[in-house]
């Protein structure tokens, strides 16, 4: 990763699959209401802009054949909050990490990058490998849990809601690997250049027994 010294926030915001399948195809976000998300993605993506903060834009691929994110298709293609906005950057993927298969690391150092804020979709699946990795990596990592979103599973193990999921991961990720904030506390330490506070898993256990105590 970047060389950049930890004192010195240098951010990149990371745009993750914004596309039509969540909006209007066969994988339909439902927490946070996605018209909200989508209103904190472009407020993130136009304050990087004016900030100078290097944006990102991820777009995920499968096969033509695909019942989801086929390639070419009009689901495929990037929700127009995004398409329309500026990136410094576009990759595709095929699996869930930005980092697997794509030249993202290598830009990310190219402009000594060591804190990455990531917005969109999902919560629980791209947004949560790419956390992991970047946070494994060495990268200061925020999400804006706002601008980001879930949909419900159900399978073998069960059922969960897509606000379970979502409140579930986004503990999980301020407990160790990601500040999550709103997009309002975002907006507010990319003005002030600061980083975003984050907890740890020693005391968001022990706050966990106390919650479950009372």
């Amino acid at each position: 990763m970047s060389n950049t010294t930890t004192n010195t926030v240098k951010r990149a915001l990371i745009v993750i699959d914004v596309q039509n399948e969540y909006f209007t195809g066969n994988m339909l976000i439902e927490y946070p209401d996605p018209k909200v998300s989508l209103h904190n993605i472009a407020r993130a993506m136009d304050a990087a802009k004016a900030a100078g903060i290097p944006v990102l834009v991820v777009q995920h691929s499968a096969s033509e054949s695909a019942p989801i994110f086929a390639r070419g298709s009009k689901s495929w293609e990037l929700h127009d909050v995004v398409a329309s906005r500026h990136a410094d950057h576009h990759i595709e993927k095929n699996m869930a990490s930005v980092f697997t298969g794509t030249d993202a690391a290598a830009w990310l150092q190219k402009n000594e990058i060591n804190t990455l804020s990531i917005v969109g979709y999902m919560t629980h699946n791209c947004n949560a490998s790419t956390i992991y990795e970047a946070a494994h990596n060495g990268y200061q990592v925020e999400t804006l849990s706002d601008a980001t979103g879930s949909l419900p599973y159900a399978n073998a193990a069960g059922y969960v809601s897509a606000e379970e999921i979502h409140r579930a991961y986004s503990v999980v990720f301020h407990s160790n690997f990601a500040a999550v904030a709103s997009t309002e506390s975002w907006l507010a330490a990319v003005r002030d250049g600061v980083a975003l506070p984050v907890s740890n898993v020693f005391e968001s256990h022990l706050a966990g027994r106390q919650r479950k105590a009372v």
